[in-house]
């Protein structure tokens, strides 16, 4: 179960921990550090005023892991890492976290290695397959080790679902109208998965329409991406789950075959044996609408069964509710709000060399919009109230919504289908594939890299 944003102070003791290695003791700056959670009150306090009198910044990201787990030591933490950095932010784990991404020039001191992999595997063992010293070298990593953050849970403490049970839509009584769902089709083969299940697994590993894919929902940013799993130069798909760490609150999903760590949101190994592989994964069309919605255009549909193999409380609304209700984020992430709130909703595309982001309430003035990303024209379907844009490739026509039909330039009418829109004379224009997500994730992920629909 996620924590709140400020639910972490005493969480996890000093007895949890495992013990340091002996090695620990030759070197000051990581027994100094160490001392945070690990040292009795005189060690502590001689780590805390060699570490202020040594006045190099460089530890602040370890003292920040101290100052997150520490148990009635977070006043005197702060007030070294005030010292060293000049700010006054007091003992706000998350502000300071802020601070540190904003900060990249300051590069961490290398007992962070050491000191990092002991508290995260006091937390669990498990973590150990991907915090391997040889891949958490600066040089090895595609993001910053000290902004790796402890989600709450355990490696695999958030389930995935690999290729659960389906049943038919008429016997799927559990659901209501309303409810959302991730809609796929694939080659013919049409599947639902309902967030109020996916919220609590996360992830499911699955072969639609022939195609081996894994959808990747990360609850925090409001993104579910549906991904190909089957990538060039490996002979079995990739299987993922959720490894238990977040990077800016974005989930670092994993592979099973090497335990890599993936940032869900690119698509591309990020730590470990993969890093290097220049892999990202292909996305598929996943949409986001009500039941009744699908159930209306696909009646023969399949949908995730109750029967998940796990005991979660699946009813509707329930999973995640403060947090998809409130404006605040659950862990620490910059954003820029000058335009957009951090969690309003946006439909996103990375494809064709560029990215560009869609404002879902830009929906709510016109249902179509005729735009375009880099050089290829594009039509976007949207419907705010159901969270749902679907995307298509338009070639030189323009759509409106006419009579309840979508017509071209000509007047002539057009069928949506999920894979492409279909005209009157055989013309037939792809989709694209796309996701919903919050602001936040999109831009602190993309930043000035993307543009912005304004509609």
């Amino acid at each position: 179960m996620p924590f709140t944003r400020r639910g972490f102070a005493g969480l996890v003791g000093a007895g949890a921990f495992m013990p340091g290695a002996l090695w620990a003791q030759t070197d000051d700056v990581l027994q100094a550090v160490r001392s945070t959670l690990f040292g009795a009150t005189s060690e502590f306090q001689d780590g805390m005023a060699f570490l202020q009198a040594r006045g190099n910044p460089d530890v602040v990201a370890a003292l920040l892991t101290g100052l997150r787990f520490s148990r009635g030591r977070r006043d005197e933490i702060a007030s070294v890492i005030q010292a060293l950095t000049g700010e006054r932010i007091g003992t706000d784990w998350f502000e300071w976290m802020l601070w540190q991404e904003r900060n990249p020039q300051i590069v961490p001191h290398p007992s962070l290695i050491p000191f990092k992999r002991e508290v995260l595997l006091g937390i669990d063992e498990n973590f150990d397959v991907f915090l391997k010293p040889k891949h958490l070298a600066r040089d090895r990593m595609k993001i910053r080790l000290e902004e790796i953050a402890w989600g709450g849970v355990h490696k695999d403490g958030i389930p995935s679902l690999d290729n659960p049970q389906l049943i038919q839509a008429s016997d799927a009584d559990y659901l209501e109208g309303n409810d959302l769902v991730f809609g796929v089709e694939i080659n013919g083969d049409v599947r639902a998965y309902p967030l109020r299940i996916m919220g609590w697994h996360e992830m499911f590993n699955e072969v639609i329409g022939g195609v081996p894919v894994a959808l990747a929902y990360c609850t925090l940013c409001g993104s579910g991406i549906l991904f190909e799993t089957q990538v060039t130069g490996r002979r079995k798909p990739l299987i993922f789950g959720s490894s238990g760490f977040l990077y800016r609150s974005n989930k670092l999903m994993f592979d099973r075959a090497t335990h890599s760590l993936w940032n869900q949101y690119t698509g591309k190994p990020v730590v470990g044996p993969l890093v290097d592989s220049e892999i990202e994964l292909k996305q598929r069309p996943v949409v986001i609408t009500s039941w009744d919605s699908w159930t209306s255009s696909h009646p023969n549909t399949k949908v995730l069964s109750l029967n998940t193999g796990h005991r979660r409380d699946y009813g509707s609304g329930v999973v995640y509710k403060d947090y998809f209700a409130s404006s605040d984020l659950m862990f620490p992430a910059l954003v820029d709000q000058r335009d957009h709130r951090q969690k309003d909703y946006v439909f996103t595309i990375r494809q064709f060399g560029a990215a560009r982001a869609w404002p879902l309430d830009a929906f709510d003035r016109k249902r179509v919009i005729n735009d375009r990303i880099a050089d290829t024209p594009l039509l976007l379907l949207g419907d705010p109230a159901k969270r749902t844009v679907r995307a298509y490739e338009r070639a030189s026509h323009s759509f409106k919504a006419q009579n309840g039909a979508l017509q071209d330039e000509t007047g002539q009418s057009w069928r949506v289908t999920e894979a492409a829109l279909n005209g009157p004379n055989g013309e037939s224009l792809p989709r694209v594939a796309g996701h919903i997500s919050y602001w936040f994730a999109w831009n602190n992920y993309l930043g000035d890299a993307a543009s912005v629909y304004e509609g």
